[in-house]
């Protein structure tokens, strides 16, 4: 190699590594439950956070919308409630022969 080539990290070949022993194995397993754990933890925060947000959201609208309720079943306890009904007209008057097809 020239002593006026500049060299890069990347052109350099890999040196070979050896492998992890146990004890940075059992860091990592130890480091990794700790970080599942930490996660788990910060999810079930956040859920109860959402959960008593919505909460707190569902009684201020609640809260609300209360004159609203009592203004419609006041409205709907003074007009005549049709629940379901079928009628049948009867006329006096005799009924037009209609040409058979």
């Amino acid at each position: 190699m020239n002593s006026n080539q500049q060299s890069s990290p990347f052109d350099r070949e890999p040196r070979p590594t050896q492998p992890p022993g146990p004890i940075a194995k059992l860091f990592a397993l130890v480091l990794s439950a700790m970080l599942l754990v930490l996660a788990f933890m910060f999810s079930l925060v956040a859920l109860a956070v959402v959960a008593v947000g919505g909460l707190i959201l569902w009684g201020w609208l609640w809260w609300k919308t209360r004159a609203l309720r009592k203004q419609m079943q006041s409205a709907a306890m003074s007009t005549p409630q049709v629940i379901e009904g079928e009628f049948v007209r009867h006329s006096d008057a005799p009924r037009k022969n209609l040409p058979r097809t």
